[in-house]
């Protein structure tokens, strides 16, 4: 497969780069000079050109290209001519990113197959992550196992870092905690979790999931 990407902001940079680093062949362009240089080491061809106009996209030999990804949401116009472009000289399947719902539609109806909106759902995810749990972080350490961070919730605080309440209860096992602004990795059994301390825990997905619910 080729790809085309137009327009090398940051999401089409990014585009770009995650493309040529799985192994597809990537053709990116944009009128700036300065992202072309960027991102020239990365794709295959970088190629400095009007994206809205069909002859120079066909000396570019963009018509071979399978899919093409327009990345130019924030100039409405630009991105309706870029698309009638890319239709013209024969690119059959066209990504375009858009700002808005109704720009979304316009660049539908001109034969976008496929509209995405980042910004929205970039913000739409961080808005998830905060109302979910503003105290609780995973990190994936493989397909079966997570280690979470959270502020120590309620029905924990009193309880011995070496309780056996953890594996007994969540099937968890504290790895490391803060207390007054000092990370302890190592326990002794006095050590209490208090209000306002962070607790690290590892566990199966499951049951670090399952902890999630009850934080």
């Amino acid at each position: 497969m080729t790809y085309v990407v137009i327009g090398l902001g940051k999401f089409g940079f990014h585009v770009a780069q995650g493309l040529a680093q799985q192994g597809e062949t990537v053709i990116a362009i944009d009128n700036d000079e300065e992202k072309i240089r960027n991102i020239n080491e990365f794709v295959q061809d970088a190629i400095m050109l009007d994206s809205t106009d069909p002859k120079a996209l066909r000396e570019a030999g963009i018509a071979d290209a399978e899919v093409a990804i327009v990345s130019i949401g924030e100039h409405l116009e630009s991105s309706i001519l870029t698309i009638m472009a890319l239709k013209e000289v024969g690119i059959e399947t066209i990504i375009a990113k858009a700002i808005t719902q109704v720009h979304g539609q316009i660049l539908s109806k001109l034969g976008a197959a496929k509209v995405i909106y980042p910004e929205m759902e970039s913000a739409k995810k961080l808005v998830k992550k905060m109302v979910t749990n503003m105290n609780y972080e995973t990190i994936d350490l493989s397909i079966t196992m997570k280690i979470a961070k959270m502020t120590v919730p309620d029905f924990w605080v009193g309880t011995s870092i070496l309780s056996s309440s953890f594996e007994k209860d969540y099937e968890v096992k504290p790895i490391a905690y803060k207390h007054q602004g000092e990370w302890h990795t190592s326990f002794e059994k006095d050590d209490i979790l208090e209000k306002g301390d962070l607790l690290v825990v590892l566990g199966n997905s499951n049951h670090v999931a399952a902890l999630s619910k009850k934080v």
